[in-house]
């Protein structure tokens, strides 16, 4: 298997989960403490040595796109004013990874999306990396999937173990453990219930794809709405060529949700030595008199 070098982001979906925050600002483009969501996301891609990230968008999200680019007058006035460490931060950003868009015109699901990065991505195994899932720790999430993905030479989806009343929200798979953490994958099972499911690994948005998926992509039926799964379309690649799971390691946030997505903001604020003991004060005092 070739070197991966590209990550598919797709970026087109409403956000229905996070609204009104979501009416007018992408979800992608919700700050967790002092970032928007999807940069933690792209720096975890970065953190893997992927270079070239393709965002599959619509026509309302270019402010996603806007926030990889130079912003020249606001360097001018951060400039001005000294503030050259917040220069400094800006241009970083800009400068992180290489960005490619290609517009999702109608949302018909996960599956569609990645389907739409088709000629971008070409004939080389790619990374698909979902927003709403954040990973962090000491090796990013997406790097552990690429790792095995180039030992095994077969696509690789990411898994978290979650409990057993909660099978019914994700994709589970079925696999055998054939060392610490990564399954070969004999199937998957969408969103069954808890006396079906085959295990409690369920997939929580990274992937490593060989190009072989598109063939199964344009195969899959449409599904409620006219949605294009991708699990569907997994599950035939993993019958056809074969697929692994990883277990991934580190602190899962769905930025989806709101409790997480108001944990991850304290988690990470806590992490800053400068607002922690003021931050951790208000708690307490918050949760004193609640």
């Amino acid at each position: 298997m070739n070197e991966v070098r590209k990550v598919v982001i797709p970026v087109a979906g409403w956000g229905t989960r996070s609204l009104p925050a979501t009416k007018n600002i992408p979800k992608e483009m919700l700050p967790i403490y002092n970032k928007p969501v999807i940069q933690y996301v792209v720096e975890e891609a970065q953190r893997a040595r992927i270079r070239d990230v393709i965002f599959v968008t619509n026509r309302d999200k270019s402010v996603i796109e806007d926030h990889f680019d130079y912003n020249l007058q606001l360097e001018g006035v951060l400039e001005r004013a000294g503030k050259l460490d917040k220069l400094e931060e800006i241009r970083k950003v800009a400068e992180m990874v290489n960005i490619m868009s290609v517009r999702q015109k109608r949302q018909l699901g996960l599956g569609h999306a990645v389907l739409c990065a088709e000629e971008l991505v070409q004939d080389a195994p790619f990374a698909v990396m979902v927003g709403d899932d954040l990973m962090f720790g000491g090796v990013p999430a997406i790097g552990q999937l690429i790792e095995v993905a180039m030992a095994e030479k077969v696509s690789v989806v990411g898994v978290v173990e979650v409990p057993w009343e909660k099978v019914n929200r994700y994709g589970i798979i079925d696999g055998e453990e054939t060392s610490p953490g990564v399954y070969r994958v004999r199937g998957m099972v969408e969103k069954p219930s808890r006396e079906n499911a085959p295990s409690r690994l369920a997939i929580v948005g990274r992937y490593v794809l060989t190009p072989n998926i598109f063939t199964y992509l344009k195969q899959v039926k449409p599904g409620h709405g006219g949605e294009i799964q991708l699990t569907d379309a997994m599950q035939s690649l993993s019958q056809h060529h074969g697929m692994m799971a990883v277990r991934m390691m580190g602190m899962r946030f769905d930025a989806g949700d709101w409790a997480e997505f108001l944990t991850a903001n304290i988690y990470f604020a806590l992490q800053d030595e400068e607002l922690r003991y003021d931050l951790l004060a208000l708690l307490k005092n918050f949760v004193q008199f609640t």
